[in-house]
């Protein structure tokens, strides 16, 4: 198969090729040498990539709807705007790449390495990101409803305003990330860690929340809304609950630790605070 000159087949070298709107549907370049390639709107639905070398690649705007990506090498790849639904990236590398309002939805990226990764705007609905080091990516309005990033590393990461209704987050290290006006609902973040005070959920909507088990120690919890969240045995020392709503459907903050805890304006009306140790150290019976 020859597209614009270029000869398609695994293994082919294309560095450097232009290939901008090519038509590459169903193409096998499984291990292909696309290193500084240009594909912008090219079309590679359900093309085989997987082990290809796509660094430093322009895919903007390119469709790669159920694409097989799975140990590509994309480090430094802009797929800005580019259409990834349903695309199989497992185990690929993503690391510094541009995906900024890159459509994800349904997608696979379990263990893939999106470290300093511009996700801003990105739609990851329904990803699947179990275990993804997302270490210092953007993802700043997001739209990560549904997604699953059990055990994921967002450790630096920026949440601000994003979108992570019903997101499966048990287990993930979010340590230093920014979720200022994240949306939460309904999220499950048993025994993520949350740690350090650079670490940010001020006005964040955690109804509904569960952070079973959470280290929030430190967290600037400030204006938060945390109405009916579920925080038995979090560790919230030293966190900033100043103005964040706990009381409507009672909060549950049994086993709690709220020492040095900063409770000024908190409602907390309602709240189970069976066994919580509060903010001056003693056990709330």
């Amino acid at each position: 198969m020859e597209v614009n000159g270029y000869k398609i087949e695994p293994g082919a070298y294309l560095s450097g090729a232009n290939l901008t709107d090519a038509n590459l549907t169903r193409a096998n370049l499984k291990g292909a040498y696309l290193s500084g390639a240009i594909l912008k709107g090219a079309i590679l639905e359900g093309a085989i990539l997987d082990g290809a070398n796509l660094e430093g690649a322009n895919l903007e705007r390119a469709y790669l709807w159920g694409a097989n990506l799975k140990g590509a090498y994309l480090s430094g790849a802009s797929l800005e705007g580019a259409s990834l639904e349903g695309a199989s990236l497992e185990g690929a590398n993503l690391e510094n790449a541009n995906l900024q309002d890159a459509d994800l939805a349904g997608a696979s990226l379990e263990g893939a390495s999106l470290e300093g990764a511009n996700l801003a705007g990105a739609k990851l609905s329904g990803a699947k990101l179990a275990r993804a080091n997302l270490e210092m990516a953007l993802l700043l309005y997001a739209k990560l409803a549904g997604a699953n990033l059990e055990a994921a590393n967002l450790t630096g990461a920026s949440l601000e305003g994003a979108y992570l209704t019903d997101a499966n987050l048990t287990g993930a290290k979010l340590a230093g990330a920014n979720l200022t006006r994240a949306n939460l609902t309904d999220a499950n973040l048993t025994d993520a860690t949350l740690t350090d005070a650079g670490r940010n959920l001020r006005g964040a909507n955690l109804t509904d929340v569960n952070l079973t088990g959470a280290n929030l120690s430190g967290a600037n919890l400030a204006g938060a809304d945390l109405i009916g969240a579920k925080l038995w045995r979090a560790n919230l020392a030293g966190a900033d609950l100043w103005d964040a709503g706990l009381f409507k459907r009672c909060a549950n903050l049994a086993g709690a630790d709220l020492t040095g805890a900063n409770l000024n304006g908190a409602d907390l009306r309602g709240a189970n605070l069976e066994g919580a140790t509060m903010p001056d150290g003693t056990i709330h019976d």
